[in-house]
């Protein structure tokens, strides 16, 4: 068995990552958001942000198989195109965050944005940038910049598609599921050019493949259009404990 495979195996908060990671599949599959604003602060309680990252990153390919099928054919492919572009192009300068900052700086960070984002959903703010390409790119890049240095590549896009006027929840949704699946991917090859997916991280992606490969599958055949709001409540809940619980104040 490969060391770092051991090790990850092995690892005391291995139980709670599995079970943070199959809980935030089930809301993503449901509500097609949060997964990241869940894991991530409950994750980095037991992992380093780094590791964390590259870990989440990985387990996305469970929902190139669970999500990301049925949410292809709603998706707007080119306002999700040019936002996954601008994404691409400003994670590098994310993960450098990521890399020189202090753990400690990255888990408020973490813990701050998710707070941040769950009170602008509740209170009903929406990202006001506009119609056309321009706006979008500039969504892309801020996803960006917040992905790959804290890993909630969301916030930005999730503010800007539940706030666009009109717009069917079926086709927020494939949109979210879409370019927060893709995205996360598009982090792995960032992160290991700047010498953050070390092997540990990388196994403990592959063990966190099949918890969230079920939560999204549940989470999917749970979701009627017609209970979106009862989703998106319980979503938020979550999210606000999980922000809670990674307050500094607790450790």
């Amino acid at each position: 068995m490969p060391e770092a495979l051991a090790a990850a195996l092995g690892h005391p908060g291995l139980p709670w990552v599995c079970a943070t990671s199959l809980l935030a599949g089930l809301v993503y599959g449901f509500a097609g958001f949060g997964s990241a604003l869940i894991f991530m602060p409950l994750a980095t309680l037991f992992v380093s942000p780094a590791v964390a990252v590259a870990a989440f990153s990985l387990s996305a390919l469970a929902s190139l198989v669970t999500v990301v099928p049925g949410a292809w054919r709603s998706a707007e492919k080119r306002s999700v195109g040019l936002m996954m572009a601008a994404c691409i192009v400003f994670t590098p300068v994310g993960v450098a965050a990521l890399r020189l900052a202090p753990e400690e700086a990255i888990r408020t960070a973490i813990a701050l944005v998710t707070l941040g984002t769950l009170a602008a959903l509740v209170a009903g703010w929406r990202m006001p940038v506009g119609t056309g390409a321009a706006p979008r790119l500039f969504v892309g890049a801020l996803s960006g910049i917040a992905g790959g240095s804290t890993g909630l590549n969301g916030p930005p896009v999730i503010l800007f598609n539940l706030g666009t006027e009109g717009q069917p929840v079926a086709v927020t949704r494939a949109n979210l599921a879409v370019f927060l699946t893709l995205t996360s991917l598009s982090f792995l090859p960032q992160l290991w050019l700047q010498g953050l997916l070390p092997p540990f991280a990388v196994w403990l992606g592959v063990l966190l493949l099949a918890p969230y490969a079920l939560g999204t599958w549940a989470g999917v055949r749970l979701f009627r259009p017609e209970r979106a709001g009862l989703y998106r409540r319980f979503a938020y809940g979550l999210i606000g404990a999980a922000g809670l619980a990674a307050l500094p104040v607790w450790h």
